[in-house]
């Protein structure tokens, strides 16, 4: 099907040429003369290279649910080293940042939960996919690189099972997602991932065990409130844990908790700034669809019943009346729409995607088995969001994937040492290792 698509004047921007593309592309891709969306992306480019024209694409996939495109001030990290050799494409994923919005104000055009939920039946890798091939195909491009990060990284491998022709070559890091099974073998493989970060977290700042647990009691008894008006509870405090997913964030969460508390006219209360950082952590405006889609990346024929709650339930160090409780990591409960006032709206569209039972599938594994396209991974020994037991089971199944397992990094890698990363998976696609 013919696509409409628009492009804007190219601009500098520090030493980067930069353009912005909108497409226009169906909402359903089983029925392309349907309802349509707007999907946009931006295109980065340098121009001391070579011309755009000349330059090869590489498809940045973010990672989420619920991620929009890096938007880049200059080249750094791994784009500094994929500029020298490609234009880059920042999707921003159906539903997320410039493309058509799926949030509480534009799903209630929709009309009721059940009416939302059928809407965002069409918001998974599938159709993400799907939508990229139409954005390769109107920008003229022949088959062209990906890069996959996170939930990138499950995109990629539902392109590797459904569109490989559109393919030269996949990298990916941290994000090999399990290609059967319920998501219930997911939260238990990483709900013991994180308890032995807290462990390691613990061990290095052996005096915030102590903080973590004060903290925990105190919004027991007395009401805290975020920038936001809401109150702050103790589950909600537990994902600060998302810090633990990172090297050098980890620490971030020691200066988080080192200005927690404050003397006040009333004793001891949280502080001004230690709320407003719980706040940036524990809201989702920006990104509703990584709590609303969250479970559904792993559901194939089979509701997942909020899968990483009913695993909860196995694993008491958790719970915010453990004697002492441990952080949580990236795992989306039902309270989340309880408290948060971005997704309350929202909380009967949730409940009925966790009750879906007919998800279609999203890899193909006799594709995947017989693959030729060269892809290369790079799994993360202790990574706290992606299982390496299950990212390895993933590779052994994809023919010709090239793994690199490192314990020298956490699931933000690419913010670390993107440009080391970046080559060397560019390196094992291309035979170079």
């Amino acid at each position: 099907m013919s696509v409409q698509h628009t492009a804007s004047d190219p601009v500098l921007v520090r030493g980067m040429r930069t353009v912005e593309h909108r497409f226009t592309v169906p909402l359903d891709h089983s029925r392309p003369d349907g309802e349509q969306i707007s999907v946009f992306a931006r295109e980065y480019s340098d121009p001391e290279v070579s011309p755009a024209a000349d330059l090869p694409w590489l498809l940045y996939l973010q990672g989420g649910p619920g991620g929009k495109g890096n938007r880049l001030l200059q080249f750094g990290g791994w784009t500094k080293a994929a500029s020298r050799r490609f234009r880059i494409l920042m999707l921003d994923q159906r539903g997320n940042g410039l493309s058509t919005p799926a949030n509480r104000q534009s799903l209630a055009l929709r009309g009721d939960a059940a009416a939302q939920a059928e809407y965002l039946t069409h918001f998974r890798a599938d159709s993400i996919v799907a939508d990229a091939e139409l954005v390769r195909t109107a920008l003229g491009s022949g088959p062209w690189s990906i890069y996959g990060q996170s939930y990138g990284g499950f995109c990629a491998l539902t392109y590797l099972s459904f569109a490989p022709a559109g393919l030269k070559e996949a990298l990916i890091t941290g994000g090999l997602a399990p290609l059967t099974g319920p998501a219930d073998r997911v939260y238990q493989a990483t709900f013991s991932r994180v308890a032995a970060r807290n462990a390691e977290y613990f061990a290095k700042y052996p005096g915030d065990r102590e903080l973590t647990t004060r903290i925990a009691r105190h919004l027991e008894t007395v009401p805290e409130y975020l920038p936001d008006g809401t109150r702050l509870s103790t589950r909600r405090f537990q994902m600060a844990g998302s810090y633990l997913g990172g090297n050098t964030r980890m620490d971030g969460l020691h200066y988080l908790l080192e200005e927690a508390f404050i003397d006040t006219p009333d004793g001891p209360r949280l502080s001004d700034t230690f709320l407003a950082g719980m706040w940036q952590l524990a809201e989702r405006s920006t990104n509703p669809l990584y709590a609303l889609m969250h479970e559904s990346i792993y559901a194939q024929g089979q509701a997942t019943r909020w899968a990483a709650w009913r695993v909860l339930g196995s694993r008491p160090d958790f719970l915010p009346s453990a004697a002492e409780p441990l952080y949580t990591g990236e795992m989306v409960y039902h309270w989340y729409f309880e408290e948060d006032p971005a997704l309350r709206p929202l909380q009967r569209t949730a409940d009925l995607l966790a009750a879906k039972s007919d998800w279609p599938e999203l890899y193909d594994p006799r594709q995947l088995a017989s693959n030729t396209v060269p892809a290369a991974a790079a799994v993360y020994t202790n990574d706290i969001y992606v299982d390496r037991d299950l990212s390895l089971e993933t590779a052994a199944a994809v023919r010709g994937l090239k793994v690199w397992e490192t314990d020298e990094f956490h699931h933000d890698g690419i913010a670390d040492d993107g440009e080391g990363i970046f080559n060397r998976l560019l390196g094992m696609v291309r035979g170079r290792e």
